[in-house]
């Protein structure tokens, strides 16, 4: 069995039981879990407000949205990928408005391998966005991380008219003396000079 954090959850929005059962069958546990449910765009908003979902499948139309709405929230505010499930009258139209949002759009017409193969590749490329941001954030904090202890070098450089290569020395033996990041040695350093 893999790991919990290897699993996907999954929330299910269809006005009618059906395709809730097909879908739940069709995705084994041991892949995706939990599998959470919502008759509406309503409850669903609620549902993802307790919990937080790596995959949303829409079957439309919802009773209180046709799901469109619903879907264009979800990738916009949140990390999930999202699978609309439409007509097959309606697929061209709905999946062009969709795919500028990287929303996926299915035709109902489907079978049970073409479900699955969709939400595995959904997965995957979620998964891969969210390694992405993650890695953007840990470039981010160390980008800000660098700024902070270049501008305590400069003011050491400025008001104690130490070199480049003292300032950084300086900076990590407080830190290393007083057992704190680089980063806290040169707040308090920056902290000593703005006034």
């Amino acid at each position: 069995m893999p790991n919990e954090n290897d699993l996907q959850s999954v929330l299910i929005v269809s006005k009618t039981d059906k395709p809730i059962e097909f879908i739940k069958e069709v995705l084994p546990k041991n892949d995706f879990y939990p599998i959470l449910s919502a008759a509406n765009a309503g409850e669903a908003k609620r549902a993802l407000i307790n919990s937080d979902v790596d995959i949303v499948i829409i079957n439309t139309p919802l009773g209180d949205d046709f799901g469109m709405r619903l879907a264009i929230d979800i990738v916009t505010e949140r990390k999930a990928g999202v699978l609309l499930l439409v007509k097959t009258e309606l697929y061209e139209e709905v999946s062009y408005k969709m795919e500028q949002y990287g929303v996926l759009t299915l035709t109902k017409a489907l079978n049970r391998t073409t479900l699955y193969q969709t939400v595995k590749l959904l997965s995957a490329t979620s998964n891969k966005i969210r390694r992405l941001e993650e890695n953007a954030q840990r470039l981010e904090k160390r980008l800000h991380e660098m700024k902070t202890v270049n501008k305590a070098k400069g003011y050491l450089i400025e008001f104690e008219g130490l070199t480049e290569e003292e300032a950084h020395k300086f900076i990590e033996k407080d830190a290393m003396d007083n057992c704190i990041r680089k980063i806290d040695a040169a707040k308090k350093i920056i902290d000593k000079y703005e006034f």
